[in-house]
C-alpha cells in the first residue's frame, strides 16, 4: 500500500484551488483522501488590512495553510509527497 501526498483540484476554470491530501497511490485525483492535510490557493492575493498605500506597494502572495504535524507524520510513517507537494513543503517548512 503505496500513499502519497499530493494536490487534489478543486474551484472553477481558470480558478484552481488545490485541497493537501494523503491518498493512496492509485487513487483518482478527486477520490476521497486518507486525510486532508492543508489547502494551497495559486492566484496571487493582495494582502489585507493595509493602507492604501501600502496595499498598493505590497507584493501578492499564494495562501498557503498545512497542518506540519500530520505532515511529518505521514512523511515519517512512509508517504511520499509529490514533485509540487515537496515544493510546498520546503516554503512552508523552513528549518
Amino acid at each position: 500500500m503505496v500513499v502519497r501526498i499530493r494536490l487534489a483540484r478543486f474551484g472553477n476554470k481558470h480558478q484552481p484551488f488545490y485541497n493537501i491530501v494523503v491518498a493512496q497511490a492509485r487513487s483518482a485525483r478527486n477520490s476521497k483522501p486518507l486525510e486532508v492535510i492543508g489547502t494551497y490557493n495559486p492566484i496571487p492575493q493582495r494582502p489585507t488590512n493595509l493602507s492604501d498605500e501600502e496595499a498598493r506597494s505590497a507584493r501578492p502572495y499564494k495562501e498557503v495553510s498545512l497542518d506540519r504535524s500530520r505532515a511529518k507524520y505521514w512523511i515519517g510513517v512512509g508517504a511520499q509527497p509529490s514533485d509540487g507537494v515537496w515544493r510546498l513543503l520546503s516554503l512552508v517548512c523552513e528549518g
